[in-house]
């Protein structure tokens, strides 16, 4: 089948995740790394322990012919640009989220994505953890009956005891509570409702912490969706809190609800209506990006990307949806009202 050779452009925190992950996916390999920071190839490939080539300039890397994917793990701001040069030089792409600060600059990227007719994954990837592949396989198997409600919300101190925490509170760069971090809940709440979303109504205020003063934006938010079809949903994002991390969701159906990894289901006979029946998985439990399940969704992606597929699951105009709602998100909690996702287009 081939194989597909990345490179990674910045080299935090997130992109040492990835090449970790790349590391175990079959028919993948990493081959070069682009930093603004001056850097040792020699170093740096025994940091990871394989052999890299090492850039400065984003537009040499992207002219190796050698190179036929680009891992796009640099700031917020610099994901637009970054994503479009790399489609235009016929590179497949994974880009971290968000894809853009702006709706604006996320439908450029899907333009470039689309005439360069390239494979695309944007990092959305609790899709593939075991907690909501399984919360999914329960919904896909009626044993909720047709869902009306749903809520997923998150819950991570992102304070100055985090390592983000000295860009992630200006507002350039975080954007806002939902777009930096809650986006994650708000996509899985978006793949277990199975429907299109027709308007939000959004609220945010912030905590009198001094510890979260430097966010030059509202930590806290919360939003309510309803979807085009009639159900109802709610996302909190909370960035201000003391607490662990903790990613919430709760489903409630015609015949049965799903809290966290308890289910209680008319669909099973003999269940205790007063109890919980506790399922076995691996939860959501962590904000560490070395903790998030990238290895499924890359090994997915690279599977795609040299066939010639499409990204499954998180494919480009998914995760396009679930910024349009987010922008709508901000947008209501802005301006005090609700906004329906046919006013962003």
């Amino acid at each position: 089948m081939g194989e597909l050779r990345i490179g990674i452009v910045g080299l935090g925190w997130v992109a040492g995740a990835h090449i970790a992950a790349l590391k175990s996916v079959k028919g993948a390999r990493v081959v070069a790394v682009c930093s603004r920071r001056e850097l040792d190839a020699n170093g740096i490939s025994e940091r990871f322990g394989i052999p890299l080539k090492v850039y400065r300039d984003y537009d040499r890397m992207l002219a190796d012919k050698d190179i036929d994917a680009i891992s796009i793990c640099t700031p917020h701001p610099l994901h637009p640009e970054q994503a479009i040069a790399a489609a235009r030089a016929g590179k497949h792409l994974i880009i971290e989220k968000p894809i853009a600060l702006s709706w604006k600059d996320a439908k450029d990227v899907r333009d470039a994505v689309s005439a360069a007719g390239v494979t695309a994954c944007v990092c959305f990837e609790l899709r593939f953890s075991a907690q909501f592949t399984m919360a999914k396989s329960i919904v896909d198997q009626g044993l909720l009956g047709q869902v009306h409600y749903g809520e997923v919300d998150y819950f991570h101190g992102i304070g100055p005891w985090y390592g983000q925490f000295g860009w992630n509170v200006k507002k350039d760069f975080g954007g806002s509570s939902l777009l930096t971090a809650g986006c994650h809940a708000l996509d899985v709440l978006l793949l277990l409702m199975g429907d299109q979303v027709d308007e939000v109504t959004s609220y945010s205020t912030r905590s009198s912490n001094a510890a979260f003063a430097p966010y030059e934006y509202d930590t806290t938010s919360v939003t309510l969706l309803r979807f085009k079809n009639g159900k109802l949903g709610k996302v909190a994002s909370v960035v201000d809190c003391h607490q662990p991390y903790y990613f919430h969701c709760h489903l409630v159906g015609s015949e049965g609800s799903l809290l966290d990894n308890r289910l209680h289901t008319n669909k099973l006979p003999g269940m205790v209506k007063a109890q919980w029946s506790t399922l076995s998985t691996h939860m959501v439990d962590s904000g560490k990006v070395e903790d998030h399940p990238y290895q499924p969704q890359f090994q997915a992606f690279v599977d795609a990307a040299l066939k010639g597929q499409k990204m499954p699951l998180t494919d480009f105009d998914t995760a396009l949806e679930t910024h349009r709602v987010v922008y709508a998100a901000d947008l209501s909690a802005a301006t005090g009202k609700t906004v329906r996702l046919a006013e962003l287009g």
